[in-house]
């Protein structure tokens, strides 16, 4: 597989904090987003949460994040015919809790602790009561969490990462790395794609984001439900033109290609999906449009 230099690394990894959002961890440090903070799916045997960590507007150019390879007015136009501004955006940082059994799998942990723990206290989950912390990959907004005052922030939880994504950081550390994830990089379990977390839960390399990405699927008695993090980071401007470039995604082209494959696979088993950044709650369905594709958000089929 394509793997990036140190150099290419830091150059991709430094642009990271400035990211549409990453203001609120200083405007609102600490805080819980207001109104509702959690939403529960229920698969039969398992359930998932979504929890909103943040939420925050950006008057920041868009289009400097998000379609980087296409012209400003063809940008405008699909910013048009989907009812969206082309100058502003809100963007969403969602992590997951997934209840399989005796276990409480939390996935991804935001800027930090102070939203999470608000919308984990929303869905009657203590950070004790974590059995796994589960990471998708290791940038700023889905690492932040993993510590609370220099120690794991969940001190009960297995922790699990992917092993490309392991190996990696840990021989190119960025900043951010090095302050939330080193000190316990020892702790992690390293998996391979197709590995089983927990009854029915399950690891699905989605590489291109970050060398190692994954995503994780949910299977349970009433239908299956894919944890998809950080494969789609916009539902118009990335999910319904999976091509247009993505700034944060460090290997664009294979990005773009995991991306189709992917929501390709949502799309024809209808199965619905838990994206990072989508709109909170976060969850819905995916469906073929055009040339690309069509986020349909959660109302109450799920």
């Amino acid at each position: 597989m394509p793997r990036l230099t140190r150099r290419q690394a830091l150059a991709a990894s430094a642009a990271l904090p400035v990211m549409p959002g990453a203001a609120l961890a200083a405007s609102h440090e600490g805080g819980a987003p207001r109104g509702e903070a959690h939403r529960t799916f229920d698969l039969g045997d398992r359930d998932v949460t979504t929890l909103l960590a943040r939420a925050s507007e950006s008057t920041d150019d868009p289009q400097g994040t998000f379609g980087m390879n296409v012209d400003a007015e063809t940008f405008a136009e699909v910013s048009r015919e989907n009812f969206i501004p082309a100058d502003r955006f809100t963007a969403f940082f969602t992590p997951v809790l997934v209840r399989s059994g005796e276990a409480v799998i939390l996935i991804d942990t935001g800027f930090g602790a102070g939203g999470l723990a608000a919308a984990l206290e929303g869905a009657g989950v203590a950070p004790g009561d974590v059995t796994h912390v589960v990471v998708t990959h290791w940038h700023p907004d889905h690492v932040g969490g993993l510590l609370a005052d220099g120690a794991p922030a969940f001190q009960n939880a297995e922790h699990v990462t992917g092993r490309v994504e392991h190996e990696f950081w840990t021989a190119n550390p960025a900043p951010f790395v090095e302050e939330s994830v080193l000190p316990i990089a020892d702790r992690f379990t390293l998996v391979e794609d197709g590995a089983e977390i927990a009854p029915g839960v399950t690891a699905v390399a989605a590489f291109g984001h970050t060398p190692g990405h994954m995503t994780y699927r949910i299977d349970g008695e009433a239908g299956s439900m894919l944890v998809a993090a950080d494969l789609a980071n916009h539902y118009v401007w990335s999910l319904g033109h999976p091509d247009w470039e993505v700034r944060f995604d460090m290997d664009k082209a294979q990005a773009a290609e995991t991306r189709r494959r992917v929501l390709g696979m949502l799309a024809s088993e209808r199965m619905p999906m838990a994206g990072y950044h989508m709109p909170f709650p976060a969850a819905g369905y995916v469906e073929t449009r055009g040339d690309g594709f069509r986020w349909v958000p959660t109302s109450y089929q799920l």
